[in-house]
């Protein structure tokens, strides 16, 4: 518990102690700014509530950023220290140990990442176009770009949607997806006091369940799909593995579930083409390659920094945190963005950061998940057999062995430079929906 204390402090202060000012709302409104509240006003269509929402949050980071950066580097110096004491080369070395994954692989993300920072830059120029403004600021990169569709969707409609678009992994995964329906492990029913967001959970004796909150949104349907592949996985995990083998690293998990997105993904913009929906459907897709592989690295790539910088005698002062992420911001995100002075805090209220070498996982998910889906939509030789053993491999063997048997070789970055390619088709087919 002392070693923790850094994340702990910092868990109680985010979560218990910080209050945030009131702002304006969309009606005129005054309401208290929360940490859940922020997600939604960041996705508002009035500027105003989101640029409220945005340095209200950051003016009370902004008064504790000495005690967040004291925070954040007593954690950072007890995951070296312990790495230390245990004679791992660094903390990034005894964090990606226990699954027996090479820091190489760490790199070669990053790696493709950065190679790939111009397709980045394009995203952000063309959401610049799209939503007409002279100056896009840090506050409207989670505004839609594109027009809402009036489409609406029971969840029976999205069941059949689903089941549709994942017949593709053949019928023994459909026969476990229509369980999921028939033997009523959804709980979708909007409640009052229920749980916010959306998850799959369960243990080796019983069936997976999800929770999540019916609203009849397209957004809805990608949530349904993503949570069933979690939910499928962890059947046929624990229906074909020994107790001690029944679960999966959080490497493997993300991949089941992102790749049922991607196969729906494709499935829609074959089924629609009205042009409006087929741009909302890509700007799904894009949002999501940039919140998981594009941010996600850019969290990565600061958190390697930082314990690198303490390994080496740095103090990670506030001065020193704020100019770094900032730094990176910039290098992320390039020269049409308006970078307001705000965002070099962010890094202040990241959790992430306290969980030693984690958020690569995301980015290294979705680029193996791009992959398997385009291996399976492409009907290659054995592609479909191949995904069903690594649902079925739980924890038997270490992650890269699962995938690379699977048939994606993540000690290379040929997988993520994939899923780039397809973010940069997907970005040209946007492109030329909104230059109409």
């Amino acid at each position: 518990n002392v070693l923790s204390s850094g994340s702990q402090a910092f868990s109680v202060l985010n979560n218990a102690d910080l209050k945030f000012p009131s702002i304006e709302d969309e009606n005129g409104e005054s309401v208290q700014l929360t940490h859940a509240r922020y997600g939604r006003y960041m996705e508002s269509t009035n500027r105003n509530v989101r640029e409220q929402a945005f340095k209200g949050l950051y003016s009370v980071y902004d008064q504790f950023q000495n005690t967040m950066a004291s925070t954040l580097s007593s954690h950072v110096k007890h995951s070296n220290l312990i790495s230390d004491l245990r004679h791992f080369d660094s903390a990034r070395h005894r964090a990606l140990f226990s699954n027996s994954i090479d820091e190489s692989v760490y790199d070669a993300l990053l790696e493709a990442v950065n190679e790939n920072l111009p397709l980045l830059h394009r995203y952000v120029s063309l959401r610049k176009k799209a939503l007409k403004l002279d100056e896009l600021r840090v506050y409207d990169m989670y505004v839609p770009m594109v027009e809402e569709i009036d489409m609406e969707f029971t969840i029976e409609e999205a069941r059949d949607i689903i089941v549709d678009a994942l017949k593709v992994l053949g019928e023994e995964y459909g026969s476990i997806l229509n369980k999921a329906f028939t033997e009523r492990w959804i709980d979708a029913v909007e409640n009052e006091g229920k749980r916010s967001g959306a998850y799959s959970s369960g243990t080796y004796g019983t069936s997976p369940y999800i929770l999540m909150s019916w609203q009849g949104t397209l957004d809805n349907v990608y949530t349904l799909a993503h949570e069933l592949g979690h939910s499928v996985h962890s059947y046929f995990t624990r229906s074909n593995q020994p107790f001690i083998y029944g679960d999966y690293s959080i490497f493997l998990a993300e991949v089941a579930s992102t790749t049922n997105e991607n196969l729906l993904t494709d499935y829609l913009l074959k089924k629609y083409d009205d042009p409006k929906i087929q741009a909302y459907v890509i700007n799904h897709f894009l949002d999501g390659v940039k919140g998981t592989i594009f941010r996600q690295t850019q969290f990565a790539q600061f958190e390697h920094l930082i314990h690198t910088a303490d390994q080496n005698g740095t103090a990670l002062t506030a001065d020193f945190l704020n100019t770094e992420y900032f730094n990176l911001n910039k290098q992320y995100y390039g020269s049409e963005m308006t970078y307001d002075d705000e965002i070099k805090l962010e890094w202040s209220r990241i959790p992430h950061f306290y969980l030693n070498y984690y958020v690569y996982q995301y980015a290294t998910g979705f680029s193996a998940a791009s992959a398997l889906a385009h291996k399976i939509l492409n009907k290659e030789e054995n592609a479909v057999e191949n995904y069903l053993n690594y649902l079925k491999s739980g924890s038997s063997d270490y992650p890269i062995e699962v995938l690379k048997k699977a048939g994606v070789d993540m000690n290379t970055n040929q997988p993520t430079k994939d899923a780039l390619k397809i973010f940069e088709e997907r970005l040209s087919q946007l492109e030329a929906i909104i230059n109409k």
